[in-house]
């Protein structure tokens, strides 16, 4: 991946600037750059990636995912589409085996068969896969992470965008994040209408409230006694656990959901992990006491993420926003790409891709037509 943090200088020859580097970013810079576009993408994080992050083991090998973990190819052929097209590959959900039904503290541990979901695979290497696959298509320093964008302003022939080390101008931007962070970070300059600022407030932000947790074993000893690892728990912490486990790894992933309120989960940060390894204990036995590591990312602390609607109004999974979230704005030149925006699968992988492309191909549009 190609990255630099080099203080940013006003650039004439930049025909797009993206702001975000996860997927929907990526996926609007590859293909902007592969239809001969000068595109620089500013990432506000020092990583790229956005909600899909990962962890990795002290050598650097990836052991499970932070952020989206699924997709299902059959009912999401966008997604299986640029998973061929970038060249990774697909493995199977672990769900051989009885589940854990975590009821309640007298009813505890029960197995029982759950069916698994139709259709649902991992990515090999997780969803950084994809990230890595983007951006290595894209020319060396096209990247530049730690940039806070603060404003975007139409001017006659383009765009400025500011950021905290400079001025960026181009023909177009896109803004490949949350709405709801892109509402409350930026200023525009003419302001947004009102019609469009609310349609971005109404759009929850995909797994901004969330918290995973992530427990490594040395080995995935609930396989051995015919168990799937799944836990569907009504008394949590976890609320819903699955088997991790990859091929290129011998030891035993678990992870699953939390289900505290994120207010709860911040007040009651060590008392939270302390609940996690009883619900393990519980649920199956001495053998989930110990694991080797436990890892918690909460979402919710992550300001370029978790928005203060995300945080105060009741959770939400993003719905089709309607269509003037779509629609260019600045006289074509601004473009909304947040997976939040997409018409299919909206927040998931599925919906980063089409919003990434949806964007990429409405500039290649503009640009067609200017050239006619």
């Amino acid at each position: 991946m190609h990255t630099t943090t080099a203080p940013l200088t006003v650039d004439k020859m930049i025909n797009v600037v993206v702001v975000g580097a996860g997927l929907s970013g990526l996926t609007a810079a590859f293909l902007l750059h592969e239809q001969g576009f000068r595109v620089r993408v500013l990432e506000r994080q020092n990583r790229i990636g956005g909600r899909i992050d990962a962890l990795y083991d002290s050598k650097g090998r990836y052991l499970a995912d932070f952020g989206p973990s699924w997709v299902w190819p059959p009912y999401q052929p966008l997604a299986a589409q640029w998973i061929e097209r970038l060249g990774v590959t697909l493995e199977p959900q672990f769900d051989k085996g009885d589940a854990i039904a975590d009821l309640s503290e007298s009813e505890s541990g029960r197995r029982q068969f759950l069916p698994g979901q139709d259709g649902i695979s991992r990515i090999k290497g997780g969803p950084s896969a994809l990230i890595d696959a983007l951006s290595a298509h894209l020319p060396e320093a096209a990247i530049e992470t730690g940039i806070s964008v603060s404003r975007l302003a139409q001017e006659r022939d383009g765009l400025q965008i500011i950021a905290n080390t400079g001025k960026f101008q181009a023909e177009y931007a896109v803004l490949a994040v949350p709405p709801r962070i892109a509402r409350q970070t930026f200023a525009f300059t003419p302001d947004l209408k009102a019609d469009v600022s609310s349609a971005m407030d109404a759009a929850p932000t995909w797994m901004a409230p969330q918290a995973k947790a992530v427990l490594v074993y040395e080995k995935p000893f609930w396989r051995d006694h015919g168990m799937s690892g799944r836990v569907a728990s009504r008394i949590g912490p976890l609320i819903e656990i699955h088997d991790m486990g990859n091929s290129d790894d011998d030891r035993g992933i678990l992870f699953g959901f939390l289900g505290v309120p994120h207010e709860l989960r911040a007040q009651h940060a060590d008392a939270m992990r302390a609940a996690i390894i009883a619900q393990m204990q519980r649920c199956f036995g001495a053998e989930g006491e110990n694991p080797l590591t436990l890892e918690i990312k909460d979402w919710a602390t992550d300001p370029a993420i978790a928005a203060r609607l995300d945080l105060t109004m009741p959770p939400a999974h993003p719905e089709i926003l309607p269509e003037i979230i779509r629609a260019p704005l600045y006289d074509g030149r601004l473009h909304f790409a947040g997976a939040e925006t997409a018409t299919r699968s909206p927040g998931l992988i599925e919906g980063a891709f089409d919003a990434g492309t949806r964007a990429a191909n409405q500039i290649i549009a503009a640009r067609d037509r200017t050239s006619a």
